[in-house]
């Protein structure tokens, strides 16, 4: 053959139906339709042989459409089960929904004309709740599987199903049973707008909320015993002055507190405006506040007498606006000098330390607000005002008009809101059942610290939280929950609630659900025993706080299903879920069992735009996870790139804390999932010719190059194990991304492709690589297969060899072998590679400047000034060899020559000297083979094939 490139069939180019493009959006639901088909997930999680692994689902609330932040936790989930899976484990994770409470009562209402409002009983609008809660779930539920999430979402577990509200009484009745449950009047956190009393975990602060704060002093009427020497005289021109930023609360005061180891001050008040300290000639202030209330009250404060705060118990004042005395009494280190005066205004009825302090001094809890947060009739001429508008302007208005008031400033700071309505809530007494966590919180502290927190500043978080808890209010004032099964008698509003009442509603429950509390009578909700003892009962009408219900789902799933265990492996969620999820269930789990429900706890952070700012409809910055997987309405701004890229970036960032995402992160994310497609591939066109079971060389027959990618894969891959096993995602996203980059891509297959592609099909030359290919594909398919899920899956349906397993799941975790170690082998291919990277740079100048087109056309001189390193490479580069070891093939270079001086390079255009060589780049030697494009002396010698060079003639002939 003398015409060029008549040699081109005889090539062995890759061959592979792999497409080069993902077409997601087509061939990802094709995958998971061959995963059902084939209960790919179903067996696995029956038929594993190693330990139970239970990552236990924390439910996501059933009223609206999934968000990224529901994406990243439900794909770090799939992440960390489908790993379990690979490991062996039998891993059954079961998909829950939090199905009660007011967000879906709203919505319901929300719908609903104002008549048709008004006329719907409870079982009307529970029935609507309900359909509204599922018809969500299901939507719900599609997009988590089109995020490609495992788990049986056939048989999720629902809030709202009989079994789960049944166990959830009988967590209930256990705490009530031990002691831990009663009802009581105190101040809990109330929203207006809801109608009902909220927990910790429903509350948000948001920014920019203003207070209207004022300072106002009340009269003193009779002062202290051991003061009435130093004080009695200035009566009745003294005043005991208090800080707030709820003047609404001032008609609940009924003490003034103080700290009793604080030294107070009496001071004179000098001012030129006496219009508004009209009575107040002296006031009692905390000592080191003086020169700072002088300030803010404009006025001159001159101290006549100090005393410690211990000595001014049982000085009393009289209201400012109801005819009524009141005592100053001692309180707790919560009294300091931060702010204020130094004296509390206390309202029983309004705040946590105020009602202690009230309890402990006999002070009724007096609470003058109605459910809508208006003024009762206790509160006198304020009746019908609502708190948080005209009637805190008309309680400053009060105070100004008696004298009573010294300064009126807005104050910025933070307040809770009601997390649904998104109003302000108020602190408020009214007749709730709480759960006393002062009754198990040691247990529960213990059990915190029993458990593996990722990141470990997680116990940090929650452990304060649970060990400054006041008791959990349990009860909510709404008709879309569970009932707190409770009856109470008619004429003396005694509560009954024992075991036998808990065992029957329960038993009730498990059959019927809790709909029957509203639609059986309340004689046959009674055990029988109750119904004819001469008594009458009424149902009572709260339900529980939907934390209880969530809380109790260690019970209601965890204990209660077969195939799960109790207490789980792990629970995780966002961050957020320390004063949630993670808080609720540890304290009904303690509170009944005395022990966590779970091993590990995992937690993540929010989700950012690129900016790290918060996303929000009105800044248009949302990142919609279906946009992402389906494409947007304009496919050429917002393409379709699959759930993979999705499932790739939750792999790529650290979740401990808040996380970017925007569309230049995912189309960057889409180029590393491209890399990873191209990679395998190459890997899978390289392999078509080739069996495991006939083909492979034994190690070690291998040459040194392919012994040291060996050494590398089992690196890279234990490298990947350990993040996988540490939970650090983000590790194997860089380690599989740099492998395929800069180990395949950029070394290994660049090399690679003369051995491939110019050597006789069944050359040891060719085999040996391809033994090697086989090895790195496989463990890169296992590799990326619990985050690329769909991509691994697609790889291993091509692979072009028989392989005894169906799907990727199914064939194990990664496989290396500790006879591939060699840090001797792999020191001395680390010094060859950065050789090639130097090489490299100087053929880059070469090329662009036009001396060379293809790095073939290059000869490569190199002087090595170190002996040993002379040496070590000479030998290397030895003449014969085995066709794989040689400099000019490392370096794709035609001729490589190792000089013994540096003369040879003296006025080189193209070379560069470093500490460890001098590198020359010249024209390659001889002409160009037509078959392998290398440049050799020997082309034209053969006259059969005076084309080729001394390699491609015996390649042909299927021998080299």
């Amino acid at each position: 053959m003398t015409e060029t490139g008549k040699y081109k069939d005889t090539v062995n180019l890759p061959k592979t139906n792999f497409d080069m493009r993902a077409n997601a959006i087509k061939r990802e639901p094709e995958i998971q339709r061959f995963w059902e088909e084939n209960n790919i997930y179903s067996r696995l999680s029956e038929e594993n042989s190693g330990e139970l692994f239970i990552l236990h689902d924390g439910p996501p609330y059933a009223n609206g459409q999934l968000h990224i932040g529901h994406a990243l936790n439900k794909i770090l989930k799939d992440i960390i089960n489908r790993y379990q899976l690979f490991k062996g484990s039998k891993t059954c994770y079961i998909p829950g929904w939090d199905c009660h409470g007011l967000p879906i009562e709203l919505k319901v209402l929300q719908n609903m004309k104002q008549a048709e409002r008004q006329n719907l009983t409870p079982l009307q609008l529970r029935q609507r709740a309900k359909e509204f809660a599922l018809k969500t779930v299901d939507e719900q539920r599609e997009s988590f599987k089109r995020y490609g999430v495992w788990g049986d979402w056939d048989n999720p577990y629902l809030t709202l199903k009989p079994e789960y509200e049944a166990a959830q009484i009988g967590v209930f009745g256990e705490m009530f049973l031990k002691g831990y449950i009663y009802r009581g009047l105190k101040p809990v956190h109330w929203s207006p707008s809801s109608k009902t009393a909220l927990a910790e975990a429903e509350l948000e602060y948001p920014e920019g909320h203003v207070s209207r704060s004022i300072y106002t002093a009340f009269p003193v009427t009779k002062v202290a015993k051991g003061l009435k020497s130093s004080l009695n005289s200035l009566l009745p021109d003294l005043g005991v002055p208090v800080w707030t930023t709820t003047p609404w609360t001032i008609p609940g005061n009924l003490a003034v507190a103080v700290n009793g180891a604080l030294e107070y001050a009496v001071v004179e008040v000098s001012r030129t405006d006496t219009e508004t300290q009209r009575g107040f000639k002296y006031l009692i202030v905390a000592a080191e506040l003086v020169e700072r209330l002088a300030a803010i009250l404009d006025a001159e404060l001159t101290v006549k007498a100090t005393f410690p705060g211990k000595d001014l118990e049982h000085t009393t004042y009289r209201h400012p606006l109801f005819d009524r005395e009141s005592p100053v009494v001692v309180g707790g280190d919560y009294i300091t000098t931060d702010s204020g005066t130094g004296l509390v205004h206390t309202a029983p009825g309004h705040g946590q330390e105020d009602y202690i302090v009230g309890q402990r001094y006999g002070l009724p809890t007096l609470a003058p607000v109605d459910d809508s947060g208006n003024f009762t009739d206790d509160a006198g001429k304020f009746s019908g005002l609502n708190v948080l508008s005209e009637g805190n302007q008309a309680i400053i208005d009060a105070l100004t008009e008696v004298g009573s008031l010294l300064k009126e400033e807005a104050y910025p700071h933070k307040y809770p809101y009601d997390w649904r309505t998104k109003k302000p809530t108020i602190f408020r007494a009214t007749e709730q059942w709480f759960a006393s966590v002062a009754g198990f919180r040691e247990d529960a502290l213990k059990a915190i610290s029993s458990v593996r927190w990722i990141p470990a500043q997680g116990e940090n978080r929650i452990t304060p939280m649970v060990a400054e808890r006041s008791d959990w209010c349990i009860s909510r004032q709404r008709t879309w929950g569970v009932p707190i099964p409770v009856f109470y008698d008619e004429e003396t509003g005694e509560a009954l609630l024992n075991t036998e009442t808990i065992n029957h509603v329960q038993s009730i429950f498990a059959e019927n659900g809790s709909d029957a509390w509203w639609d059986l009578s309340v004689e046959e909700l009674l055990p029988e025993t109750y119904r004819h003892n001469g008594k009458t009962y009424r149902r009572g009408t709260d339900t529980m706080d939907v934390w209880f219900d969530s809380g109790s789902s260690w019970a209601a799933v965890a204990k209660q299903r077969p195939e799960l265990g109790y207490p789980v492996d792990m629970y995780l969620e966002g961050s957020d879920q320390h004063r949630g999820w993670f808080q609720s269930s540890l304290l009904t789990s303690v509170a009944v069992n005395g022990i966590a429900p779970y091993k590990t706890v995992l937690t993540h952070g929010f989700v950012l735009d690129e900016q790290g700012r918060k996303m929000s409809k009105s800044v248009g910055n949302v990142v919609d996870p279906q946009v992402i997987i389906n494409g947007g309405s304009n496919q050429k701004q917002q393409p379709a790139y699959g759930a993979d890229v999705l499932r790739l970036w939750v792999s790529s960032v650290d979740y401990s804390g808040d996380v970017r995402l925007g569309s230049n992160i995912i189309k960057q994310l889409a180029d590393v999932r491209n890399k990873i497609r191209n990679t395998a591939r190459f890997l899978l066109g390289s392999l078509h010719d080739f069996d495991p079971t006939q083909d492979a060389v034994a190690f070690d027959n291998l040459p040194n190059l392919d012994k040291y990618m060996l050494h590398r894969i089992r690196e890279v891959f234990s490298e990947v194990t350990e993040a996988f096993d540490s939970f650090q995602f983000f590790r194997f996203f860089q380690t599989v991304q740099n492998f395929c980059v800069v180990d395949l891509s950029n070394f290994y297959l660049d090399v690679a492709k003369d051995r491939l592609y110019i050597s006789a099909a069944d050359s040891f030359r060719r085999r040996s690589c391809q033994t090697v290919l086989q090895i790195a594909l496989e463990n890169l398919v296992r590799a990326i297969a619990p985050v690329l899920c769909h991509t691994a899956e697609d790889i291993w349906q091509f692979i072009p060899y028989k392989t005894p397993y169906k799907s990727v799941f199914e064939a194990g975790w990664v496989q290396v072998d500790d006879e591939w170690e060699n840090e001797d082998l792999a020191e001395f291919w680390d010094i060859l590679r950065s050789l090639r990277t130097d090489v490299n740079k100087v053929m880059e100048q070469a090329r662009v400047e036009k001396l060379i087109g293809s790095s073939l056309e290059a000869k490569v001189l190199l002087h090595i000034p170190h002996k040993q390193l002379w040496e070590a490479i000479k030998a290397f580069n030895h003449l014969k060899g085995n066709g794989v070891d040689k400099l000019r093939y490392l370096l794709l270079t035609s001729q490589v020559e190792i000089l013994g001086s540096n003369e040879k390079m003296a006025g080189l255009k193209y070379s560069t000297q470093t500490e460890d060589w001098t590198i020359g780049i010249v024209n390659a030697d001889g002409q160009k083979c037509d078959r392998c494009w290398n440049y050799s002396t020997h082309v034209s010698e053969s006259e059969e094939h005076p084309l080729l060079c001394e390699r491609c003639i015996p390649a042909l002939a299927g021998e080299f």
